[in-house]
């Protein structure tokens, strides 16, 4: 993906490692390089910190490792606030995505576990993203392992997001213009088949990757999540998502394109992107 003709002013780009992902940032604007920028870096990077101590699955000592083995009950004050939150989340998307998608699964002992990964990184980016927004006359472009949140003040200069084709990572399918919003993209190419449909156990089938663009990156990364758990009717799913748009690559390569649902369907029960680049 290359920048577009427009001029456009420079960028200041910070990349850090939190939660096990790569942490990007691009900042243009009144405070692309100096005090406030680089503090508003530093609150996207404890927030993000903040989130990996509580929601860990690889942590022993995290909220979520605690609440999961039972040294934590669901009303304790500790898991109330923020936990509790990120699974009302997850329930509402287990709802409507029929089951396919899940805060909980099955170890390998035969255990549910809870797991609420498929929330966390969303819900975690867009509100560490707070910091970001507070900046005064500045566009910002924040990454996290793939997944997209951006805003750009001018409409004329949008950050420009290319969507990888899971085939061949080397090549960009599309390119989508980012203004205010987030995109998220969930797959195999990088991670293998880390993805279940919770109502059988199993990776999808029938579907390689599926993109999300809404204006939340906690809304697009969990419907990508949704969507893509449910296999082969993933873009049938998502296109009765109010206020999504996205982008579905099947097993045989086959691409749909989903635009934006208008409104709910009738009986319905509601409710990768790889780097940032200026236009």
């Amino acid at each position: 993906m290359t920048a577009g003709a427009s001029a456009a002013p420079p960028v200041t780009r910070y990349v850090e490692h939190v939660m096990g992902l790569p942490i990007s940032l691009a900042l243009r604007g009144r405070h692309a390089d100096d005090a406030s920028g680089r503090d508003a870096w530093r609150a996207v990077m404890a927030s993000l910190g903040h989130a990996d101590r509580v929601f860990s699955t690889y942590r022993s000592d995290s909220i979520v490792s605690r609440l999961d083995r039972g040294e934590l009950a669901p009303d304790d004050p500790a898991v109330l606030a923020e936990v509790g939150e990120v699974l009302a989340l997850a329930d509402r998307a287990e709802r409507a995505s029929d089951g396919a998608f899940s805060a909980w699964r099955h170890g390998p002992d035969g255990r549910r576990r809870l797991d609420p990964s498929g929330v966390v990184k969303g819900w975690a980016v867009e509100r560490a993203a707070a910091a970001l927004r507070a900046l005064d006359d500045t566009d910002f472009c924040l990454g996290a392992g793939g997944d997209v949140l951006g805003r750009a003040l001018d409409p004329d200069l949008p950050w420009r997001v290319g969507i990888e084709d899971p085939h061949d990572t080397r090549s960009v399918l599309a390119v989508v213009p980012i203004r205010d919003g987030a995109v998220a993209t969930s797959g195999t190419a990088h991670r293998g088949a880390h993805v279940v449909d919770a109502r059988t156990g199993l990776p999808p089938v029938g579907v390689a990757s599926v993109t999300v663009i809404a204006g939340s990156l906690t809304v697009a990364d969990v419907d990508a999540t949704a969507a893509f758990a449910r296999g082969a009717d993933a873009a049938a799913w998502l296109g009765h998502r109010v206020g999504r748009t996205g982008l579905v690559v099947a097993d045989d390569g086959t691409i749909t394109s989903v635009p934006a649902a208008r409104t709910p369907p009738s009986g319905s029960r509601g409710a990768a992107a790889r780097s940032c680049r200026a236009s």
